[in-house]
């Protein structure tokens, strides 16, 4: 079975910055389009960034696009979320997530085509 472990997050001044780690077992990691997503309190989850299986592709929201950078070391079966300049909107539990789908390098924003989640870490900015 699909376990997916994420770690990282914390709390920090806006400005700062902070690196998630999502560590896949029980699967060929390196076959699955990875994403992640994260939620606030209050409001739906939503997509953030994902990257092909390849790690060639990746996609980003227009709220993160060029202050969060998403990677992958298919060797260690972690995949990798570096936040930068990070602004208290930020805040909110963040999730990592397997996309159902082997081998494409198609990468996806909804949530539905992503079969396998961690548990989340929250990721706090103050102000």
């Amino acid at each position: 079975q699909v376990q997916l472990v994420e770690s990282g997050g914390g709390a920090v001044q806006a400005g700062g910055s902070l690196r998630l780690s999502c560590t896949v077992s029980g699967r060929t990691f390196s076959d699955y389009a990875m994403g992640w997503f994260r939620q606030a309190p209050g409001k739906e989850r939503e997509f953030v960034t994902a990257i092909s299986w390849s790690g060639r592709r990746a996609d980003y929201s227009n709220t993160v696009k060029g202050r969060f950078t998403i990677s992958r070391d298919n060797a260690n079966n972690t995949v990798y979320l570096q936040m930068n300049s990070l602004k208290p909107e930020d805040t909110a539990v963040y999730y990592c997530a397997a996309d159902r789908r082997p081998t494409t390098e198609v990468v996806v924003r909804s949530p539905i085509s992503y079969g396998a989640w961690g548990q989340g870490t929250q990721v706090t900015v103050s102000s």
